[in-house]
C-alpha cells in the first residue's frame, strides 16, 4: 500500500470537527476531494472516536 503524506492527509481533514468517528473522517475527506489512496487509508482506521488531528495521524502511522 502507498504511504499517505501526513500533511496531505491533514489538508483533506481541514475543518473537521473533533471528536470524530472513522466514518465522519472518511466522509469529510471525500467532500474535500481526497483521492482513493487517502480514502483507503482512512477506511482502515479502527472504529473509534478520534479527539484530535494528531490522534488520526498516529492511527494512520500504525496501519502503514
Amino acid at each position: 500500500m502507498a504511504k499517505v503524506n501526513p500533511i496531505q492527509l491533514q489538508k483533506y481533514l481541514k475543518g473537521m470537527n473533533y471528536p470524530a468517528s472513522k466514518e465522519e473522517l472518511v466522509k469529510h475527506a471525500e467532500q474535500q476531494g481526497a483521492d482513493e489512496n487517502v480514502r483507503s487509508v482512512l477506511e482502515q482506521l479502527p472504529e473509534q472516536e478520534y479527539g484530535t488531528p494528531a490522534d488520526v495521524s498516529q492511527a494512520v502511522g500504525q496501519i502503514e
